[in-house]
């Protein structure tokens, strides 16, 4: 049985894992929204072609498919090949969903965050409370100031994940483990 003052191994290494790729995405910012695109036209092309198959599987098998996922795979791959064609487009739809995303976050971070205090202590409770308030200042700004995130996006991105990361690391060593 493991003690609950033994490092949580598992969260530095994450911790580390994230504080690297940040500092990596923030030293080429512009590069990686780009790439982000991409790969989400990557992600719903594949997508799409997985609800074709889903529908000529259903309609080999029952005589019918579903209709809804035929169209929903159509629009998928027609999304794919946009966003890898045209990644500026995408950038605009990422643009918007950032900075709902991070306030979300924010928020869900915040409503449990009694239960962390008593789970992993005060430091925890310290740091988290206050960048999670930070993250909601910046993700209001977001939805105000559009252009904000899509000049900053790779900074923001890289500095999400290096304080993602430090979260990870402060939980490694106040005994707490969120993976376990």
């Amino acid at each position: 049985m493991k003690r609950q003052s033994d490092i949580g191994w598992f969260e530095l290494i994450m911790g580390l894992i994230l504080i690297i790729l940040g500092i990596v995405i923030m030293r080429q910012p512009v590069g990686v929204l780009t790439w982000i695109v991409i790969l989400c036209g990557v992600i719903a092309v594949i997508s799409g072609i997985g609800d074709i198959v889903l529908y000529v599987k259903m309609e080999r098998f029952t005589g019918f498919g579903p209709v809804v996922s035929l169209v929903t795979g159509i629009l998928g791959i027609m999304a794919g090949f946009m966003l890898i064609a045209h990644p500026g487009a995408g950038t605009w739809a990422i643009a918007m969903i950032l900075p709902i995303w991070i306030i979300a976050h924010c928020i869900s971070r915040l409503s449990h965050l009694q239960y962390m205090k008593m789970h992993f202590g005060m430091t925890y409770y310290t740091i988290s409370l206050i960048l999670n308030i930070l993250g909601l200042i910046v993700g209001i700004l977001l939805i105000f100031r559009p252009m904000i995130t899509i000049f900053s996006m790779g900074v923001l991105v890289g500095a999400f994940l290096i304080i993602e990361g430090a979260e990870c690391i402060v939980v490694a060593f106040t005994g707490g483990h969120y993976y376990r």
